[in-house]
Order: structure tokens, then C-alpha cells, then sequence
């Protein structure tokens, strides 16, 4: 993955969705396979000085999110990824800087993907992610799926 599409992507999201921006999230870590994002506590804090459920969920959501598209990007395709459906569990509080990474669940594949994509115009991938404790210990996590689905397949089908 370029450089320049990581920083691309944090702008657009940054820009685009209004949320990201009032949680101060940026990429932090990227790579084939995993992304993380990091957001500072304070903007995401709860009353209880921990961090808000909603923040961890949407900073989770997002970098499976991220980690697909990103892929796509560098592959050259021009998709829209949406995500389909998710699991998400609290297991702990999170009392400081949140960083959620997320990656590929364990029996998925980009080559699966793509060959799906290539096939249909759309392609489906289940994507998980996690914020660890201050310990390094999962506070919470997210199993989710999420579909791409080509622009030119979407606007043929209208």
C-alpha cells in the first residue's frame, strides 16, 4: 500500500464523516493484511472516564473498513464497501489512547475476494477487530462482514 493512499483515505474519512473528526482519529499503523486506528481519550470519554462504547464501536467499525478499501485501492478497483453485519463485545474498560487493528478473519482471503469480485461485482470478506486494555489484553472486539460492490455494477443494476 502507497503512502499516498493511506494519507488519501484519512483525509477523506476525516472529511467526509463528521464523527471521525470529533473523535480525532487518524491511521496509525497499515499493512496488506491489518490497519489501526488511534484516537485520543479525551473527545471519546464517557462519564465514567473510560472510553464511550459508541467511540469504540464506530474506531473498530472503521478500521475494518479502512482495511478494505484500502485494499481495493491498490488493487485499482473503484468499489463501494459497506458493512453488512457485526458482532461486537465489551469486555473491559478502556482508560486511555483507544487504538483498534483490525484484520482478516482467520479462514478468509483476499484472493477468494477479489476472485468473488471479479465474478460478480461484488465480494463479501469477514474482518475482525480489537482495542486492547492497558494490560494488552482484548477490551473490546468486532466480527464483521462487509460487502464490496463495484460502482460501475451498481449504477448497470439501476
Amino acid at each position: 500500500m502507497t503512502l499516498t493512499l493511506v494519507h488519501a483515505l484519512e483525509r477523506e474519512i476525516l472529511a467526509d464523516i463528521p464523527l471521525a473528526q470529533a473523535m480525532q482519529l487518524r491511521i496509525d499503523a497499515h499493512s496488506a493484511d491489518r490497519l489501526a486506528l488511534l484516537a485520543p481519550l479525551a473527545p471519546n470519554i464517557n462519564d465514567k472516564g473510560c472510553a464511550f462504547g459508541g467511540s469504540l464501536a464506530s474506531l473498530l467499525t472503521l478500521s475494518c473498513w479502512a482495511l478494505v478499501v484500502l485494499r481495493l485501492r491498490t488493487a485499482g478497483e473503484d468499489c463501494d464497501v459497506y458493512v453488512q453485519d457485526s458482532q461486537l463485545k465489551y469486555l473491559a474498560p478502556v482508560w486511555g489512547e483507544i487504538r483498534a487493528e483490525s484484520r482478516l478473519a482467520a479462514d478468509e482471503g483476499w484472493e477468494g475476494f477479489f476472485g468473488m469480485l471479479s465474478a460478480r461485482g461484488k465480494g463479501r470478506l469477514r474482518v475482525n477487530a480489537c482495542v486492547l486494555d492497558q494490560n494488552g489484553k482484548p477490551a473490546t472486539t468486532l466480527e464483521a462482514r462487509f460487502v464490496a460492490l463495484r460502482r460501475e455494477a451498481r449504477s448497470s443494476a439501476a
